[in-house]
């Protein structure tokens, strides 16, 4: 089972999270807490795998309540759920090391995949959070939007051909053992290679590399064909 805690501070919202959440047998959500605040303490208690923040809460703001998260319990992966208008916001949490980024609005089969893939260790960004984010750091004097994408894929020409098809994975939000299952390969070489990745794009953490692979357009390879 992988143990979900829900933090939002609208008690309908925590609901309809819990409801799409329970149509996966694998998923359990263990806690709610109605702040970031209540989120902390509660994931301190329960140990969860995941937590599933919004943004914006009171007492303490997911961005905030994410990072003590990562401090107190790095075992738990951090999702953020947004709405339309917070980019600022998205950057500050991709930064403080969250995992995942979903918007509210989206499908309910994306915070399903969301949680079980940072679940696994993996990055996710919902295609609508990826877009914003691409073209957020467009708007906001960090280039033009074909600049920014130029200068991702010259980033993205510096790693070897092996790293390439890890990041296009890691952009697609596979884990790493997903990731070793697609290039045949054991799980601990495709971690060395995410390493080399995050060293040689200058990131910090999987959600930032999935950023550049979406700046540079890469999508992921097909599955390879069965013997």
């Amino acid at each position: 089972m992988i143990r979900v805690l829900v933090a939002d501070d609208e008690p309908m919202i925590r609901a309809g999270v819990r409801a799409v959440l329970s149509t996966d047998p694998q998923l359990e959500v263990v806690a709610e807490a109605a702040d970031g605040h209540e989120a902390v303490e509660l994931v301190r208690r329960h140990r969860p795998e995941v937590a599933v923040l919004d943004i914006r809460m009171p007492r303490a703001s997911g961005i905030e309540a994410a990072a003590h998260i990562r401090a107190a319990a790095p075992g738990t992966g951090v999702v953020m759920l947004t709405t339309f208008g917070e980019d600022d916001y998205i950057l500050q949490a991709l930064a403080g090391g969250a995992s995942g980024f979903l918007v509210k609005s989206g499908p309910p089969e994306e915070l399903v995949a969301g949680v079980r893939a940072v679940a696994q260790g993996a990055a996710y960004l919902s295609p609508k959070v990826a877009a914003r984010v691409v073209a957020h750091l467009a708007a906001t004097g960090a280039g033009t939007a074909a600049g920014r994408r130029a200068a991702a894929r010259e980033r993205v020409a510096a790693l070897t051909g092996r790293e390439r098809d890890v990041l296009s994975y890691l952009g697609a939000g596979l884990s790493n053992a997903q990731i070793a299952r697609r290039l045949h390969v054991v799980e601990g070489t495709v971690k060395a290679h995410v390493s080399s990745i995050l060293a040689r794009l200058g990131v910090d953490n999987r959600a930032a590399a999935a950023v550049v692979a979406h700046e540079a357009g890469m999508s992921a390879p097909p599955a390879p064909a069965g013997p």
